[in-house]
């Protein structure tokens, strides 16, 4: 499997829950795409109108540091983001985003490489291959671990949800 799309790169670290869903909608009943209408909103106002389908974040360490609210990671996913890299995730971000079947990719250096190219980068497309544990910004590719054992098969059935339906049947 291969994913291609083009890069926002968040250029900063301890990018918390409330930025990536603000807080104040914390308790409203929104739809799939109203909440996609408010992700990063406090972070980049554009970012809800302008992502596309299929689209991945580039950002720095402890992404989704904060609250465990996982409306930080379907706003996402809800947007079209395919995929978050980061140099770090807090740790609650990381299984959240593996529940919701949003890949949380760790590579720091491919954080750093985006994070000081961003000018060049930046809406470029880029290529992940999630199960080979690489990411491509054009001729530059960088490695990781990709999910495996119990994480893997959850992100495979869809999320959590979908996992024990099916393990319940």
């Amino acid at each position: 499997m291969k994913l291609e799309g083009r890069i926002w790169i968040l250029d900063d670290d301890d990018i918390n829950t409330d930025v990536i869903y603000p807080g104040k909608y914390t308790y409203e009943l929104f739809s799939e795409e109203e909440m996609a209408s408010h992700a990063l909103e406090d972070f980049d106002p554009d970012f809800a109108e302008n992502v596309r389908e299929g689209d991945m974040i580039v950002a720095g360490g402890n992404f989704g540091c904060g609250s465990s609210r996982e409306q930080a990671v379907t706003c996402l996913k809800y947007a079209g983001v395919k995929a978050v890299i980061a140099a770090s995730f807090a740790r609650i971000y990381y299984r959240n985003a593996i529940n919701q079947a949003l890949y949380p990719i760790e590579c720091p250096d491919a954080s750093r490489y985006a994070r000081d190219h961003s000018k060049e980068l930046e809406k470029s497309e880029i290529s992940l291959s999630p199960l080979d544990g690489k990411i491509a910004f054009g001729e530059k590719v960088f490695n990781f671990s990709p999910l495996s054992g119990k994480a893997l098969e959850i992100f495979e059935a869809g999320g959590l949800v979908e996992y024990t339906k099916g393990k319940i049947g």
